[in-house]
C-alpha cells in the first residue's frame, strides 16, 4: 500500500491537500512551508514544478512558476527540496508537473529520481491517459502513483478510463477552467461527482477555486478529499511569515473533521 493509498483508509476521514509551487518565493520558504502545512493538518502535499507554459493555471500559480523560474528552479531543484523534506517529513508528496519537463528529463530517469527523493505520486495535467503507457509503465516499476484528472465536461468515455488508469486518487477539477480562488462553489459540482463515484471507488479529490475554509468543509461533504492551491499561493504572497497560511490550513483541517 502507497502512503497516497494509506491516507484514504483513515474512516471518516478527509484529506486536505495543500498545492504551492516548488522556489516560490524562494527554496527556503518552501522547505519551511512543508513543515508548517504537515504540523497543521496537511495530509498530501502537491509541489508544482516550475513551467514556462502552464496552460492549466490561473494568474495567480502562473505567477509564482514566473518567479521561481527567474531564480532558475528546474527540475533537479524541486527533487533536491523533496529530498531535503524528506529528512524530516512523512506527509504523502506528489509533484504537479506539465509533460515537457518530464518528457525532457526522461521518463524512466525522472521516475527513478523521484523514487530516490521520496516523491509518492504525479500529476501531469496536461498528459491524457491515452499518450500516458510509457510514463504509467515506470511509475508502476518504481512505486509511484499517477495521478489522472477530469472535469465537468469529461464524457463517460473519459470518466471510465481515468477511473482505470488513475491510482492514488482521482482529481476531479471543479470547473472547466483554469485554477484560481473563487467566490463560490459550482452548482454542478455534486452531480458531476456523482457521475464519477458511479464509475469508481477510488477516493475522489476536488480541486481549482477553493479559497475558503468553508468551501473546503462543503467540498468534505461530498468527496474524499480537497485541494486548495491558489489562495495559498496569494497568503504566501501577502505573508512571508506563513503564519496567514498555517492558520487557513489549520482552520481548513477543523471544517474537514
Amino acid at each position: 500500500m502507497s502512503r497516497i493509498t494509506s491516507v484514504f483508509q483513515k474512516v471518516g476521514h478527509k484529506a486536505l491537500i495543500p498545492y504551492i509551487t516548488v522556489g516560490y518565493p524562494d527554496t527556503k520558504t518552501t522547505l519551511k512551508a512543508i513543515s508548517l502545512l504537515e504540523a497543521n493538518g496537511a495530509d498530501i502535499i502537491e509541489l508544482g514544478i516550475p513551467f514556462s507554459d502552464p496552460l492549466a493555471d490561473g494568474a495567480t500559480i502562473q505567477e509564482s512558476s514566473y518567479q521561481a523560474l527567474r531564480k532558475g528552479v528546474n527540475t533537479d531543484t524541486c527533487l533536491e527540496i523533496v529530498r531535503q523534506a524528506r529528512k524530516k517529513t512523512t506527509v504523502p508528496l506528489v509533484f504537479m508537473s506539465y509533460y515537457n519537463p518530464v518528457l525532457r528529463y526522461g521518463l524512466e530517469k525522472f521516475c527513478i529520481a523521484c523514487a530516490e527523493a521520496g516523491v509518492d505520486g504525479l500529476i501531469v495535467p496536461d498528459l491524457p491517459p491515452e499518450e500516458g503507457t510509457d510514463l504509467k509503465s515506470f511509475t508502476l516499476r518504481y512505486g509511484l502513483d499517477l495521478i489522472y484528472l477530469l472535469a465537468p465536461t469529461s464524457t463517460p468515455e473519459r470518466i471510465k478510463m481515468v477511473a482505470e488508469q488513475s491510482s492514488g486518487y482521482i482529481y476531479l477539477v471543479s470547473v472547466a477552467g483554469v485554477t484560481g480562488a473563487r467566490t463560490s462553489l459550482p452548482p454542478d459540482l455534486h452531480s458531476f461527482i456523482a457521475r464519477v463515484r458511479r464509475e469508481t471507488k477510488k477516493p475522489l479529490c476536488v480541486g481549482f477555486g477553493i479559497s475558503t475554509p468553508e468551501q473546503a468543509g462543503e467540498i468534505g461533504k461530498l468527496a474524499d478529499g480537497v485541494i486548495i492551491g491558489s489562495r495559498l499561493i496569494q497568503l504566501m504572497k501577502e505573508d512571508q511569515t506563513l503564519s496567514s497560511l498555517a492558520k487557513f490550513i489549520k482552520t481548513s483541517r477543523t471544517t474537514l473533521i
